[in-house]
């Protein structure tokens, strides 16, 4: 069975190659929703951003048939980026907080290829979204404010894989993600829940000594008005979706 999932996976990349402008269809799975959009070999988007709710209970089964649903509503495509929120190795799903307990073991790449029958890729979400966004220069972090809170971590551009810095210890017994995720701005409400952004911002400052944060994710517009310093920048939430685009260009010139 694992000859011929790997014939037919080497199948797809050859038909990928042989296509010189390949046009990426790009997926963002979250807590609350899952997003998706075709962008062209540039990286510009071909049709408007879809978006579903997330299904409760979050199963593979349940994610995988929002997604084909979606891209019945979307041009056709060459490639499959996915952002996940959790640990991924290898397009296979290794933690999945905000999502159903089945994921861990699922090899989300494999089942995306069977169902799509094109290439795919699969990465932590906001792994994806610092290729959309970071400059490619000095220390760079990316925290995505969300139904969790999402990190990534950056080198000259190079990614450090897989920080979940969420899950981390922040403050006595809450994690970053306890603070200021979701169920933190709803149990604090905005104002208190801004300062608790700031003091993450410094703390992570303090720690990694970045260059630049990029903070993305939907939770993030309630920042625009916030006056932060020049070294933080706000991105909006398409970036999540069209990261992708981004990690297909980054493995192929690796």
């Amino acid at each position: 069975m694992k000859s011929l999932l790997f014939l037919h996976r080497l199948l797809l990349i050859q038909e990928l190659k042989m296509k010189a402008v390949p046009d990426t269809l790009c997926i963002d799975i979250g807590g609350t929703g899952v997003k998706l959009i075709v962008v062209d070999s540039k990286g510009t988007p071909l049709c408007d951003r879809k978006r579903c709710e997330t299904p409760h209970p979050g199963t593979p089964d349940a994610i995988i048939e929002v997604i084909e649903q979606l891209t019945s509503e979307v041009p056709g495509f060459d490639r499959v980026a996915v952002g996940f929120p959790g640990v991924v190795r290898n397009g296979i799903i290794e933690t999945a907080a905000n999502l159903d307990v089945n994921w861990p073991g699922t090899n989300l790449a494999v089942l995306l290829e069977h169902q799509l029958s094109k290439p795919t890729r699969v990465a932590n979400d906001a792994d994806v979204q610092g290729y959309g966004c970071v400059s490619g220069e000095g220390v760079e972090m990316v925290l995505t404010l969300g139904t969790g809170m999402g990190s990534a971590l950056f080198v000259d551009g190079s990614l450090v894989p897989n920080l979940e810095l969420a899950h981390h210890l922040f403050k006595k017994s809450k994690t970053y993600e306890d603070y200021v995720g979701r169920m933190a701005l709803e149990s604090t409400g905005k104002d208190k829940w801004i300062k608790r952004v700031e003091r993450v911002i410094s703390t992570t400052k303090h720690i990694w000594n970045w260059d630049l944060l990029h903070l993305g994710g939907g939770n993030s517009k309630l920042l625009k008005e916030v006056e932060l310093s020049n070294e933080v920048i706000l991105h909006s939430n398409k970036a999540g979706v069209l990261g992708g685009y981004f990690l297909w260009e980054n493995y192929q010139s690796s």
